[in-house]
């Protein structure tokens, strides 16, 4: 498996030479349920960053300068340990390099989130999902499904930095259906561990307001505008997650935002439902 990357030196540095806050520090895990911490008074707050548009559609020619400082900055927010706040197809999301375990502990701190629940890894192509996975369905059906608000869980693979979930060969692998997030997750150049932006069992966020309460635990937050219709509760249930782990079989593990059209895409490639799914 690969070493986890070390990060508490290289994130001041690099932050440093971009001009960025430094961001909080992380923590390691312990195994325990991490309680967020109450926010100090003097804390910088994280920075903030609005995208042209929504961030869905890549960035037109003159709004493309603004799009490349977004990226930058959070490029290097990531590459240097830190958490970032970033807006996704589905939910506003929190981020981080899932091969620094530092930034792995963040994340878990920030949300007070119980550290037998996983986070997802996003991923820039459907071609890097063959790197941190050993995959069992069909090409097609990746490509059908990805990108797209869904959550793929499949076996693991031994590139994945092994505190990233440590209890389960099992990984969640998002694509989203956004292009700033796919433009991340490609010029990062490596698995991003996600999950929503909230705490633990809290309402998810739908914009940069819903998640004030966290901006001390956060470094930067990319705004992408409001996603969704904050009104409708359908809005907030999340990806699809989908377990794919099982040869000739699908297992519905959240229903989340797209259901209906996630089991008619399996079903099209004769993927039977697992015993006691929802399909």
């Amino acid at each position: 498996m690969s070493p986890a990357r070390p990060c508490r030196g290289l994130r001041a540095a690099v932050a440093a030479s971009m001009g960025l806050s430094e961001g909080p520090a992380g923590s390691a895990r312990s195994g325990r349920l991490f309680r967020p911490p109450s926010p100090a008074p003097a804390a910088p707050g994280a920075r903030m960053l609005r995208l042209p548009g929504s961030g869905a559609v890549r960035a037109s020619s003159p709004e493309r300068a603004g799009w490349t400082e977004a990226l930058r900055a959070a490029v290097a927010e990531l590459r240097a340990g830190a958490v970032v706040a970033v807006p996704t197809d589905t939910l506003y999301g929190l981020a981080c390099s899932a091969s620094c375990s530092e930034a792995l502990g963040a994340v878990y701190l920030a949300k007070g989130r119980s550290e037998t629940k996983p986070l997802a890894v996003c991923l820039g192509r459907v071609a890097d999902v063959y790197r941190y996975c050993h995959v069992r369905v069909p090409e097609g059906l990746l490509n059908d499904l990805l990108p797209g608000p869904v959550t793929l869980v499949m076996e693991r693979s031994e590139e994945l930095n092994k505190d990233l979930n440590p209890f389960t060969p099992l990984v969640g692998i998002r694509i989203p259906d956004h292009a700033f997030m796919q433009d991340l997750a490609q010029v990062f150049g490596g698995p991003l561990a996600l999950t929503s932006a909230n705490l633990s069992s809290q309402a998810s966020s739908l914009n940069v307001q819903e998640f004030e309460n966290l901006l001390p635990h956060l470094s930067l937050v990319i705004d992408g505008g409001p996603i969704g219709d904050g009104q409708s509760p359908e809005c907030r249930l999340g990806s699809t997650v989908v377990d794919l782990s099982v040869p000739g079989k699908f297992g519905i593990i959240r229903p989340g935002c797209a259901l209906e059209s996630t089991a008619a895409i399996l079903r099209k490639y004769g993927l039977l439902p697992s015993h006691g799914s929802c399909s």
